[in-house]
């Protein structure tokens, strides 16, 4: 990870975080593609650094806050996933004055849609949540250029799969970033139908299932 490509806040946090003394191979392969604005479809096996190379690459591409509506979607698999990304969120973003926000499933629907119009950066939310605000004109999706879902291989359920391709249909002119632990087959017809010509990065070992 070449520190000095960074903005300087989010360079500082990530020395102070300790993140530049082992960078993780994902970090420093992906992020240069995310930079590029490429989509990306980056596939790791579980502690390969896939949650801070996102966090890490949102926050070096929206760089400060402006104006009131999200410019980035993160979708989670669950209300726990959503905490652990807003805190590693408040670790990496802490010299910079971006404006996050977790939605979950059961949250109060009116309390959550009036705090994203209060304004905020970067939403952070489960799928069936998203999609529930989505419906209810709760999210202002004008200023959306980044869409990034982790754990991506969890969200192939008859529930949530085609939640997950009407947010693709939905912000066609966005960045896409997806990360997966593993291969799976519906990933690859997610970017035949949403995706536009993603790099593909693997770092699982051959054979892994």
């Amino acid at each position: 990870m070449k520190l000095k490509k960074l903005i300087p806040g989010l360079a500082s946090a990530i020395i102070d975080a300790g993140f530049d003394q082992e960078p993780k191979e994902l970090e420093t392969l992906a992020l240069p593609m995310i930079r590029s604005g490429a989509d990306l479809i980056a596939i790791a096996p579980p502690n390969s650094g896939k949650s801070t190379t996102l966090v890490i690459s949102i926050i070096q591409k929206l760089k400060e806050a402006v104006e009131e509506a999200p410019r980035a979607i993160v979708m989670v698999e669950s209300k726990e996933k959503a905490y652990e990304m807003e805190e590693q969120f408040n670790l990496l973003a802490k010299n910079t004055d971006l404006r996050t926000f977790i939605v979950f499933d059961n949250g109060n629907l009116q309390y959550q849609k009036d705090t994203i119009y209060e304004g905020l950066d970067i939403l952070i939310g489960t799928p069936v949540r998203i999609d529930e605000l989505l419906s209810s004109t709760g999210i202002p999706m004008t200023k959306v250029n980044l869409l990034a879902v982790d754990d991506t291989e969890q969200f192939f359920s008859p529930k949530v799969r085609p939640i997950l391709y009407r947010m693709g249909y939905t912000l066609p002119k966005a960045q896409i970033l997806v990360f997966a632990n593993h291969w799976d087959e519906r990933i690859g017809d997610f970017e035949e139908r949403a995706m536009k010509n993603p790099q593909i990065l693997d770092l699982t070992d051959e054979g892994d299932e």
